[in-house]
């Protein structure tokens, strides 16, 4: 089967393209919160959890879709897509449990 005749690869390059906004949400949101805007920030990182959001839409479609008895032939890219997702998940997650952190810190010190 040629690449681009499978099915996965649309789907893995809608995952990756998604992940990678997120990503780059995520990094900018670190970037606001470094510069105490922590408003700005968190409204960046739920601007990430969308794409994210985007991006698992697409992945969960094809997990139905084999739960359903649906087969697709196996994708090194749809992998690398699920891979990608997965980290910037992490990423994602951490960088929230950081703004939180940096918020709360410097609250602290804004009232001594």
């Amino acid at each position: 089967m040629d690449i681009m005749e499978n099915e996965l690869v649309s789907v893995a390059m809608q995952i990756i393209l998604h992940a990678g906004d997120a990503r780059i949400k995520v990094e900018t949101a670190l970037k606001q919160a470094k510069q105490f805007n922590f408003t700005q920030a968190k409204e960046t990182i739920q601007e990430a959890e969308e794409c994210i959001h985007q991006a698992h839409i697409s992945q969960t479609e094809v997990i139905q879709n084999e739960t359903r008895g649906k087969t697709y032939e196996p994708c090194l890219l749809f992998a690398h897509a699920q891979d990608t997702l997965m980290t910037i998940m992490s990423e994602l997650n951490l960088a929230k449990e950081l703004i939180d952190f940096f918020e709360i810190m410097n609250n602290k010190i804004e009232n001594n």
